[in-house]
């Protein structure tokens, strides 16, 4: 019994080992908005947090300026049954080797040297507490919506009988020719569901076990929501502007006579 168990366990250890990750130079994920939450910094301070389950991602696809005219790499993320792919893209899975899977994205780099299909990426390596990241997703669908809910209008006085123009968006094509209204006008319409990226996110917590990345502050979109975390395009930290200490003229004048 010890001998068989022995050569069974031997092959997993060996697919374990065989697991590449992913160079560290691709620091882009895809993931799962979970909720938010609350944590404690070091210094005692309850941030609000959001949490990405952003793992295992794995490369799909490796696209070279040869082949493809850009650089590139896939990422996928989630898993999915073969019985609910079509055809194509069930073959395109099989062609290259690896299990099916629901999110694919591809993320630009200038050098995609060391990439290979089949690598995980390693959340704890790319990004670390205190980094900063640009999170992109789409945001809660709200419907039909009016202007001043859509684009912030402050609305029209209650008064002089006009008590039925409270949330009117006012005049749309007075003092124009033909009377007509121009396109791209700010009014009432669909509002919502669209991708948005906010920038210069920081990074409060990374668990690695479980693929879970902590973000201070809110993510675009509702619980279950697919969202991108990458590196961020802002400057990497906070500058914080040096404060001048402003003295009046007559206290000014009394330290000079001291």
């Amino acid at each position: 019994m010890t001998q068989e168990t022995n050569t069974q366990a031997a092959p997993a250890e060996n697919a374990k080992a065989e697991v590449k990750t992913a160079p560290s130079t691709l620091r882009f994920v895809i993931g799962e908005k979970l909720g938010m939450t609350q944590l404690f910094d070091e210094k005692g301070n309850l941030n609000a947090v959001s949490v990405v389950h952003a793992g295992p991602c794995k490369v799909v696809r490796v696209r070279t300026q040869e082949k493809d005219g850009y650089n590139a790499v896939a990422v996928g993320f989630g898993e999915v049954k073969e019985n609910k792919l079509n055809k194509p893209d069930l073959g395109n899975f099989k062609k290259l080797g690896i299990s099916p899977v629901r999110h694919i994205k591809e993320y630009r780099l200038a050098d995609v040297n060391g990439f290979e299909v089949g690598q995980v990426i390693n959340l704890g390596e790319i990004f670390k507490p205190g980094d900063y990241v640009d999170v992109q997703g789409k945001i809660k669908g709200r419907g039909f919506a009016g202007a001043m809910k859509r684009h912030g209008f402050a609305g029209q006085p209650a008064s002089h009988g006009a008590s039925d123009r409270e949330r009117a968006p006012g005049g749309l094509a007075s003092r124009r020719s033909l009377g007509k209204v121009l396109s791209g006008q700010r009014m009432a319409g669909h509002y919502g569901f669209t991708t948005t990226t906010i920038s210069k996110i920081e990074v409060a917590k990374v668990d690695t076990e479980n693929n879970l990345i902590f973000l201070k502050g809110s993510v675009p979109g509702a619980k279950g929501t697919i969202v991108s975390v990458l590196e961020t395009s802002k400057p990497k930290k906070h500058v914080v502007a040096a404060q001048v200490q402003k003295i009046s003229a007559s206290k000014a004048a009394n330290t000079k006579k001291k």
